[in-house]
């Protein structure tokens, strides 16, 4: 099965053909640095690094683009609240947004420009359009004539005639209809400028994107991707303003990820739900949020709990235990006969699910990254290497010890192509551990202390205070373990 991707602008999944035979040229839209990233941009980064990986494990060689957008209203306006210069707050942001990303173990992207680096393409670019009369300067500004583009809302969807009719003109514009939008700004006091053939100014905000991904990966390219929210009007304009000025379609494949709601409603700042990723951090290990993230697919809602960030953990927690079991098998065993004379049923699936697991991982990401079906496939494999492990099914049958190291290293390899399983078992187990007890409330002293004093009340029969013993840590995630060497315990 080759690529399909879901291309915003047909509505439909298509077959992935790079414009140049095994080279893929992919443009992301990046933040507006002005404040520290939540959990919709952790989402979107991580969507598009899991994206860039595939990609080069199919091996293409990759060529991504990962703007910053440095000058923009937002930072002017944050940088006057803060008394501070609107180049030093963003500077500031770019800083937090790249150690945010580096915890989060994302790839860094081929090239990673800013608006503010470009203002010549920029100024080149605004110069074309009006040479093809697709833009009028007016009053030191510039503004793209929209009803000069017949495709434009082609990516959207949208009706120009009923946007029109509830669109108005701001005080102080002087564009001639209503969904013109501004691809210069004439300065303004206490902002920053620069100069060009309309007077001095800065650049619109969509204007910088067709610049930036012009100058890095041509006049057309493959991949272009960002979140649902920039599909109008941020994207739309791309397109109009790009084609426009060169006559070349722009983006071959147009790639959106979902929403993130938190508590199955709207992150808002106003309902207090608003998460950064350094918030979540705080209680979450980066690879938590990386397992929730791609246990959905990419274009699907995400729910973001305390709840569902608690079952990734747990989620991810079973695949460590399984990789770290496996390899305390493996060394343990040696393999003299890798034969035997008969697979029963149940090692007989078990052997074919490992055996077909690359491909079939390989099928679902091939389905337009569908990494939630990639993880099922996973998940499967996990589960049957529990089964030869407990049952020592290997001790009758020696390919299944064979089939159980092919299992361990197919997992760090596929995970590996989603930004998972690359840590050592019992490294990330024992932190993950402690990360729980911090969650519980209950230090690991207080936790064996409990296990001890309920040793001593089931050794003096009293069996309620035992089981209330156990029922108060179960309350707090805290699972205990009984076998005839003694009690453990785990992080549920």
């Amino acid at each position: 099965m080759s690529l399909r991707v879901y291309n915003t602008l047909s509505g439909e999944k298509e077959v992935f053909e790079p414009r140049l035979p095994g080279k893929v040229g992919m443009y992301v839209c990046g933040v507006t640095v002005y404040d520290y990233c939540h959990i919709g941009h952790a989402r979107a980064n991580i969507v598009f690094d899991v994206i860039y990986r595939y990609l080069r494990y199919l091996g293409y060689t990759v060529n991504y683009v990962r703007n910053y957008t440095d000058v923009d209203d937002k930072i002017i306006n944050r940088a006057n609240e803060r008394g501070i210069d609107s180049k030093a707050l963003a500077e500031e942001f770019i800083r937090a947004f790249d150690e945010d990303m580096a915890a989060l173990g994302l790839d860094l992207p081929t090239c990673q420009p800013k608006a503010t680096e470009h203002i010549g393409h920029i100024i080149a670019l605004i110069e074309k359009l009006i040479a093809r009369g697709l833009a009028y300067a007016a009053g030191g500004d510039v503004y793209f004539v929209v009803e000069k583009f017949p495709e434009y809302l082609k990516l959207s969807k949208r009706n120009l005639d009923e946007m029109q009719a509830g669109a108005r003109i701001a005080p102080g514009e002087l564009k001639r209809h209503p969904m013109d939008f501004a691809l210069w700004k004439a300065a303004k006091a206490g902002e920053p400028e620069w100069a060009s053939p309309w007077g001095k100014g800065r650049p619109g905000w969509h204007i910088e994107c067709s610049a930036m991904s012009m100058e890095y990966l041509g006049e057309s390219f493959d991949i272009h991707g960002g979140g649902k929210d920039l599909v109008f009007p941020h994207h739309e304009n791309e397109i109009a303003q790009s084609e426009g000025a060169t006559g070349k379609p722009f983006a071959r494949y147009w790639l959106h990820n979902g929403f993130v709601n938190v508590n199955q409603e709207k992150m808002s700042k106003s309902l207090g739900n608003f998460f950064t990723i350094r918030d979540i951090l705080k209680k979450y290990a980066p690879e938590v949020i990386r397992f929730f993230i791609v246990t959905a697919h990419y274009r699907s809602p995400l729910d973001f709990s305390d709840q569902n960030l608690e079952e990734s953990r747990h989620g991810l927690t079973r695949f460590y235990e399984a990789l770290e079991r496996a390899d305390a098998h493996l060394a343990a065993h040696t393999s003299r006969d890798a034969t035997c004379a008969v697979l029963d049923a149940e090692s007989r699936e078990i052997f074919d699910r490992i055996e077909v697991l690359e491909d079939k991982f390989c099928t679902a990401m091939d389905d337009d990254f569908n990494t939630a079906q990639a993880m099922g496939y996973l998940f499967e494999v996990v589960r049957g290497m529990n089964r030869i492990m407990a049952e020592n099914k290997y001790a009758e049958c020696p390919l299944l010890l064979l089939a159980l190291k092919d299992a361990a290293d197919k997992l760090r390899r596929l995970g590996g192509v989603l930004g998972l399983f690359q840590s050592v078992p019992s490294e990330w187990l024992n932190k993950s551990k402690n990360e729980g007890i911090n969650a519980s409330g209950l230090s690991a002293e207080m936790i064996e202390a409990l296990i001890v004093e309920r040793r001593e009340a089931r050794a003096a029969k009293n069996f309620a205070r035992g089981d209330e013993i156990r029922d108060e840590l179960a309350a707090k995630g805290i699972i205990l373990l009984d076998s005839r060497t003694g009690t453990t315990w785990k992080i549920k």
